[in-house]
């Protein structure tokens, strides 16, 4: 006997084994009892197979695959681990026996209906699963886009439409240390927004031997517990850091008879490495792809010969762009780490460990039994030129090479209380753009208004709807149709208290103002944190309308291999992202051709958030991301509302075009300079009602909330109205880049997303947003949406394949700035793809208080009845509790 599986009432697995490699063999044969489809789909994601078995939509991510030479970087950093770290090498290979050995016995109807049949992991197939769901984490492509709008409207578009403004979502994590909580020990809590996923992206899990007993969140396909734990003496979590950590170089490559060559920064033509490979696709013809490699990295756009469907510049050479990344150059993904992550008992434990860590670059949140607590950054960012951080450089010029990397930065505790949502932090001098402040401050903000709190606490703040970044659009509403108005001016917003001291005990105005931070205790309910059942809180799914999804598919949106995210502003690596931004950070999931890329958020392939997908961070896509997202790359996601997304990898959804319908209110109007007219012309009566609700709405994005539905409405038309204007017609054309980078190219998501900046600066490019925003005002009064944010801002999960019968996905609360992080498409898409991959609240005091949920369950099987039974805890705010009585649990068998 290697060992025993239990379950708890979730079907979450309880693993025992009489030592850790022990342990690693049973991991793997429960992942691959209850995630066998996920896993084969990851293998084959990895490898750059995928399209073998799911089609054309799928060769995108394949083609990226292969030219990244993903699996060629784990096959290094395997031979590597096994150089330098035999322990850990060894662990991973019993890892992948269980895997092998679970494979054998699974049984998933999607192998039936696609013919697949399981394959056979290798040492390094771990290795590339990480790498793949994490790769678009940090968002390369966003250089893609700074340099695309850097062409067309100038330096200074940067800014305007910087991650800062239109936002990456990555993860949520805060730490409360023990002399703020009411039990004296420290309590963290979070949650990764990556892609939603089906199966889902992070695996709860309990691993227990002699040497360690660790419950936490494991990414399927990965041995041990790398992003979120706790061993009963310590806890760590983490959150995509935005760091900046992969370098596009513009290279100059000619062909010879001996094969290719690549012009160096000292002028010396080198050979660069060649060959051809082969990606076989479901129903189509075999595929030719150039793998090509210079001293930079491998050529990921173009070649010698330039784009497939693009014309070099008169002049210029024909595009090629290599990417370099840090496991491509060290042969180390960091897997040193993760035993000694498991073997931790206090934070100068996982302190160590991490400074192992390569990528994704995170924030670690940690803290143990003895008070002891750990705020800092993980993970490899090498030293150059800030140029590299924001431009592609050119290959044949001295002064962009690398020049050793970084020392992480550390920060401390803050009134006892550390809070990371993705924002500038102690990652600022790492990276180049981050998430906007507001999930981080509003966190601040609950957390300042009471001294004491407990772990049972913790989901209200979860569930927050609060909507910051709403102030611009409603303060040029204001101005419209008053006669004399200037220029907009702030909105005081309605939910916050006008006096500091009211905050924290609801004193009047002649009280005098309480500092920030202070240990003067609030009342025990906060009346503006929503209880994790109360009005504020997604419907049960039981209660939501039939979702207008359909027959929902599967694409994986791009980045989030994670997407997304977590660097791209929709995608994100599947990671966090970031993240996904996740496959976020911060994850985006793969091919940016997907439909459900659109929906992404941000970033990436956003661990703390998924694969990753995006993001933690495409535009689009994520991160499978966040950026904390990752990321998901793949054909389908949900595809039913296949035709709102798809229009995203064009930057114009099929029906938004921005031009007013005949007979609206706004049709014939033009736009010239902000304000010619003091107030503008006046609204109809229908438009004056609007703005005057939307006046006194208190911007909470509750699922429930017609308000926040007729908000969103106007919010859309303001997006899609900006984006058709000519100003940007320059811009809303990307370059002829591989499919993949399409989601951090397309204009509508980078203007839904930058919108608070756009509305705010204080000029845009002689737009008179006053009367764009008129002009969406009346469209929407003539025909406002009829029901509440719940019925249009629906779950979208990404699947690889569509089910056989479309699930009713649910209506959600939140929105890309609430630190309940549900991430639209403005101007595209309400269909949130984005969200809290795992809600998490790590107890020091007790262990067995701390609680987690997923959005689905813990099996990946159809029909088990573990499949779907967390989503309306996790709907509602509700966690389910961590079992770590043995006696309470069911033994399923023995190893």
């Amino acid at each position: 006997m290697v060992g025993e599986i239990f379950r708890d009432p979730w079907g979450i697995p309880h693993l025992r084994a009489d030592d850790a490699n022990g342990l690693a063999h049973v991991q793997g044969r429960v992942t691959a009892l209850d995630r066998a489809w996920q896993l084969e789909v990851e293998r084959h994601r990895a490898q750059g197979t995928s399209a073998s078995f799911l089609g054309p939509e799928a060769l995108p991510w394949d083609r990226f695959v292969r030219r990244a030479r993903l699996s060629d970087t784990a096959r290094r950093c395997w031979d590597e681990l096994e150089r330098t770290d035999p322990g850990t090498a060894e662990w991973v290979r019993a890892y992948v026996t269980g895997v092998n050995e679970g494979l054998r016995s699974a049984d998933a109807p999607e192998f039936t209906r696609t013919g697949l049949v399981p394959g056979r992991w290798e040492p390094w197939t771990p290795l590339a699963v990480w790498l793949s769901t994490h790769i678009l984490f940090a968002g390369f492509p966003a250089k893609l886009w700074r340099e695309h709008i850097t062409s067309r409207l100038g330096a200074d578009a940067v800014g305007l439409f910087a991650a800062d403004g239109p936002g990456t979502a990555g993860s949520n994590g805060w730490l409360v240390a023990g002399d703020r909580t009411v039990t004296g020990h420290a309590v963290i809590a979070g949650d990764p927004h990556r892609f939603i996923e089906d199966p889902g992206v992070y695996q709860q899990i309990r691993l227990s031997c002699p040497e360690f007993d660790v419950v936490g969140l494991a990414v399927p396909g990965v041995p041990g517990i790398a992003h979120f734990g706790h061993t009963g003496s310590v806890a760590w979590a983490i959150t995509n850091a935005m760091a900046d950590y992969q370098d596009l170089y513009r290279e100059r490559l000619r062909r010879t008879g001996a094969g290719v060559e690549a012009l160096g920064p000292d002028g010396t033509w080198r050979r660069a490495a060649r060959h051809t490979e082969t990606v076989e696709v479901a129903g189509e013809e075999p595929v030719e792809v150039e793998v090509v490699e210079t001293d930079r990295g491998p050529v990921v756009i173009g070649g010698p010969e330039g784009l497939d469907d693009g014309v070099p510049e008169p002049g210029e050479p024909p595009p090629a762009v290599a990417l370099r990344y840090p496991p491509r150059v060290t042969g180390d993904l960091g897997f040193g780490a993760l035993l000694p992550l498991l073997r931790a008992r206090r934070v100068a434990d996982v302190d160590r460990a991490v400074d192992r860590w390569a990528e994704p670059v995170n924030v670690i949140m940690a803290a143990d039994t003895e008070g002891g607590t750990l705020h800092r950054v993980a993970g490899r960012v090498p030293v150059r030129s800030a140029a590299n951080g924001t431009r592609l450089v050119p290959a044949w010029e001295p002064g962009y090479e690398w020049r050793g990397w970084h020392e992480p930065p550390r920060a401390d505790l803050t009134d006892g209380v550390a809070v990371m949502a993705n924002q500038r932090g102690p990652a600022s001098p790492l990276g180049v753009e981050f998430a906007p402040p507001h999930r981080a401050d509003r966190i601040t903000e609950l957390l300042s208004r009471r001294h004491r709190w407990s772990a049972a606490d913790m989901p209200a703040i979860h569930m927050d709807t609060h909507l910051a970044s709403a102030t611009p659009l409603l303060t040029h509403l204001t101005t419209l149709g008053v006669p004399g108005s200037a220029a907009p001016t702030a909105v005081p917003d309605a939910t916050r208290p006008a006096d500091p001291a009211a905050a924290v005990g609801g004193a009047g105005p002649s009280a005098p103002p309480v500092p920030e931070g202070s240990p003067l205790a609030g009342p025990t309910a906060d009346p503006d944190v929503p209880a994790p059942n109360g009005p504020g809180a997604a419907r049960d799914a039981a209660a939501e309308p039939a979702a207008a999804v359909g027959g929902a598919g599967s694409s994986h949106p791009a980045g989030g291999s994670g997407v997304v995210p977590e660097g791209s502003p929709l995608a994100g690596s599947r990671a966090e992202s970031g993240a996904p931004a996740s496959n976020g950070p911060g994850a985006a999931r793969d091919s940016v051709a997907e439909p459900a890329a659109a929906v992404g958020g941000a970033g990436s392939s956003d661990p703390a958030g998924g694969s990753g997908v995006v993001p933690e961070g495409s535009p689009l896509a994520g991160s499978t991301a966040d950026p904390d997202v990752p990321a998901p790359n793949g054909p389908g996601a949900t595809r039913d509302a296949a035709a709102e997304l798809a229009a995203a990898v064009g930057g114009q959804p099929a029906d938004c075009s921005g031009v007013v319908p005949e007979g609206s209110p706004s049709a014939g109007s033009t736009a010239g300079a902000d304000g010619p007219v003091p107030g503008g012309p006046a609204l109809s009566e229908p438009a004056a009602a609007l703005r005057e609700r939307l006046a006194g709405w208190d911007r909470r994005m509750d699922a429930g909330s017609a308000d926040a539905a007729l908000f969103a409405a106007v919010r859309g038309a303001v997006v899609r109205r900006l984006a058709a204007h000519p100003a940007f017609a320059g811009a809303a054309v990307p370059p002829p880049y591989p499919e993949i980078f399409r989601p951090w190219l397309a204009l509508v998501p980078r203007v839904g997303h930058a919108l608070e900046h756009l509305l705010s600066a204080e000029e845009l490019f002689g737009i008179d947003r006053r009367e764009v925003v008129r002009e969406a005002l009346e469209e929407v009064a003539a025909r406002p949406p009829a029901g509440t944010w719940g019925d249009t801002h629906r779950l979208a999960p990404w699947r690889a394949l569509p089910p056989t019968t479309p699930y009713d996905e649910p209506g959600l609360s939140g929105d890309h700035d609430c630190v309940l992080c549900t991430s639209p498409v403005p101007g595209l898409t309400d269909l949130a793809a984005r969200g809290p991959a795992a809600r998490y609240v790590w107890d020091l005091a007790r262990r067995e208080d701390s609680r987690w949920v997923v959005p689905l369950g813990a099996s990946g099987v159809p029909g088990s009845p573990h499949h779907r039974d967390q989503q309306p805890l996790w709907l509602a705010g509700d966690l389910v509790p961590v079992v770590t009585d043995w006696a309470q649990l069911t033994k399923e068998t023995d190893v």
